[in-house]
């Protein structure tokens, strides 16, 4: 699945039916945080997902809207860099679509990296050993 450069943020949600409409709750977070403005318009993409055990027992843990970032800080992953951000930061894609920013990374880098940052909708990796 390809995503997007101009993707603002990330999330889970429930649709929900009210009169003659169908509403998808945006996140308080993705608010506050500046990632969208309430008076604005956007696009908004549906991706459907089949529940595995294991994601039934996150939503049993935190209500649907607000999911976990897949990754914690300090915490050691092996991606593929599968494009380049705006700013030249090799994007490399995990769970959920989740992106992790790895600064200088290229498109096609296999590495190996240490979580630095985690946001809501994006965390940073700091690569520690190069082509795996």
């Amino acid at each position: 699945m390809e995503i997007s450069d101009k993707l603002l943020c990330l999330f889970n949600a429930d649709i929900r039916a009210e009169d003659d409409q169908y509403i998808v709750e945006v996140p308080k977070r993705e608010i506050e945080t500046g990632s969208l403005d309430p008076d604005e318009t956007y696009r908004v993409a549906l991706i459907s997902r089949s529940a595995t055990s294991e994601d039934e027992s996150i939503e049993r843990e935190q209500p649907s809207s607000e999911p976990q970032p897949p990754v914690e800080p300090e915490e050691l992953r092996y991606v593929e860099i599968e494009d380049i951000g705006k700013q030249g930061d090799g994007i490399a894609r995990v769970e959920r679509g989740y992106v992790i920013i790895v600064p200088d990374a290229e498109v096609g880098d296999r590495v190996k990296i240490e979580i630095s940052e985690v946001k809501s909708n994006f965390a940073v990796g700091e690569v520690i050993e190069e082509e795996i």
